[in-house]
Parts: C-alpha cells; sequence; structure tokens
C-alpha cells in the first residue's frame, strides 16, 4: 500500500511540476492555470494532495502494526524504520 501511494506521489507530482512556476510573484496564477487549464489538472492537484496525507496515514498503521507484533525488538530493522520516517517527514 505505502508503495502504491509513493508511486501515485511521484506520478502526480511529475505531472504537476510540468506546469508549476515556483517564481512568487506567479505561483498562485500557475496554480490556477493547472486547475482551470491543464485537461484534469484539479484532479491531479487534488490526488497528489490527499495522496500525501493517505501516505501519512499507511505509515502510521505500519508504525502501529510493528508495535502490535513486536518488530521493535529487531533493533536494526526499527532504527532504520524509525530513519525512515523521519526523512519522509522531513521532505
Amino acid at each position: 500500500l505505502l508503495g502504491l501511494c509513493l508511486i501515485a506521489q511521484i506520478a502526480t507530482g511529475l505531472f504537476l511540476a510540468m506546469h508549476y512556476t515556483a517564481d512568487t510573484s506567479m505561483a498562485f496564477s500557475s496554480l490556477a492555470h493547472i486547475c482551470r487549464d491543464v485537461n484534469n489538472g484539479w484532479l491531479l492537484r487534488n490526488l497528489h494532495a490527499n495522496g500525501a496525507s493517505f501516505f501519512f496515514i499507511c505509515i502510521y498503521l505500519h508504525i502501529g502494526r510493528g508495535m502490535y507484533y513486536g518488530s521493535f525488538l529487531f533493533k536494526e530493522t526499527w532504527n532504520i524504520g524509525v530513519i525512515l520516517l523521519f526523512l519522509v517527514m522531513a521532505t
């Protein structure tokens, strides 16, 4: 499930990046352009925004499952998972 969310985030992010302008004076108008003029741009933007929230929900469920089944006893695996969680939060 996390892999599908990540692939969807990357795909929608690439499509949105094709039309987005990061300049401070043009950012809002580029978002308006994406939502109004790009075919299904409003859908891509909403999938990307809500997909990020769904990705974090899946991560927290994955952590909860690991705690329930006692996966924290495997120190190296658990520490790598915590590092990955912090990296995902940082991006």
